[in-house]
């Protein structure tokens, strides 16, 4: 079948409604990865009259620095109302029998989109697309049925891609709720477990300090770097790149000591860590899962003036419960399967977010 190319703005339109009545109190903010977010803007004392009021099924947008983001933020609502700055250009569809406005953000979100939008953005330091431009851009409209279709295939796999999220959220509590049911009700410091102690970290597990960058890097996976490097990032749980050589082989976990000071992450398979990135290598297999736990709760705290930071010496000489290991085995036994489910969960997940961009890619 062949589509028909017309111009986005044949099927779009402008609309501005204000927050005249103040009847709107929820304020939301758009991200570049097409995404609505509770604002974090401080409102006291603002006139929330100005602000515009965004409603289901209609679309915001942000046409500023489109080059240099290399991405077009723009997304449709799916809640009831809230509202948004006045900065925000806001459109509808006019005819949702002729277009569906979950076809047209499908389109948006593709790759292709966001690149032909950078191509017509202006040049210079903010790169902002004009309005006339957004609206001159061609969009393939099949027959509403082909759009139903099309739609019902992509939102089955959204469908699918967010019971997962909401699993391994509920795996996530089950997981604290266990290590809190094991390690922390009911246990006094002063009076121990039989065959539990205290001691220091330094005792029971390895630190080492991520190093520069590796000279064979990559930023995406190839054939021959596979080996992920990772930074004190929290963005896809501090992935920075690939190399061919892993530094880290066994079980462990990391904590950012700057930036996102005391931020915990497994790794459970062989990897390269890099500045500002401590790895943290139990001495015995079945602590991994307890000292995960343990130092994830512990909220620490950097040392310096400058820009906090942890240093190993300071993780060495942290106090630390050690149970006795028949409790340590069950702990690491339970937390394993656990986190199998959650990590077969998350390859799932990517999976179908590969199998979104193949339907969207079809759009043209």
């Amino acid at each position: 079948m062949e589509l028909k190319y017309k111009s986005i703005g044949n099927y779009i339109h402008l609309i501005d409604n204000r927050n005249t009545d103040l009847e709107c109190t929820k304020l939301v903010g758009l991200t570049v990865e097409k995404k609505f977010i509770p604002s974090v803007a401080n409102i006291i004392g603002t006139d929330l009259s100005k602000y515009k009021v965004i409603k289901k099924n209609q679309f915001a947008c942000s046409l500023m620095q489109v080059s240099r983001d290399g991405k077009m933020p723009v997304a449709m609502f799916r809640e009831d109302s809230a509202i948004m700055s006045p900065a925000y250009p806001m459109f509808e569809v006019n005819d949702e029998k002729e277009l569906m406005p979950e076809y047209l953000e499908m389109y948006l979100s593709r790759s292709e989109f966001d690149r032909e939008a950078v191509f017509y953005a202006i040049g210079g330091v903010r790169g902002s697309l004009e309005w006339s431009d957004f609206c001159d851009m061609q969009l393939p409209v099949p027959p509403i049925e082909e759009q139903r279709r099309i739609v019902s295939e992509y939102q089955t796999v959204e469908h699918r891609i967010s019971n997962n999220e909401a699993l391994i959220q509920k795996l996530e509590e089950t997981a604290q709720a266990i290590y809190h049911h094991t390690f922390v009700e009911g246990i006094d410091e002063e009076n121990l477990p039989e065959g539990w102690r205290k001691g220091k970290l330094g005792e029971i597990v390895l630190f080492k300090v991520g190093g520069d960058r590796p000279a064979v890097y990559s930023e995406t996976l190839t054939n021959d770097c596979t080996v992920p490097i990772y930074s004190n990032g929290i963005n896809k749980k501090g992935l920075y790149g690939y190399t061919n050589k892993a530094v880290v082989k066994d079980d462990s976990f990391t904590i950012s000591a700057r930036g996102n000071v005391g931020t915990c992450f497994l790794r459970r398979k062989p990897y390269c860590g890099i500045v500002r990135l401590i790895s943290v290598i139990p001495c015995k297999s079945n602590l991994l899962y307890y000292l995960y736990f343990y130092l994830s709760s512990m909220n620490l705290q950097g040392d310096g003036s400058a820009q906090s930071q942890i240093t190993v010496p300071q993780l060495e000489d942290e106090d630390v419960i050690i149970p006795n290991s028949t409790t340590l085995t069950k702990f690491q036994d339970e937390m394993t399967v656990v986190t199998n489910y959650i990590e077969d969960t998350e390859c799932e997940n990517s999976h179908l977010r590969t199998l979104l961009s193949l339907l969207t890619s079809k759009l043209s």
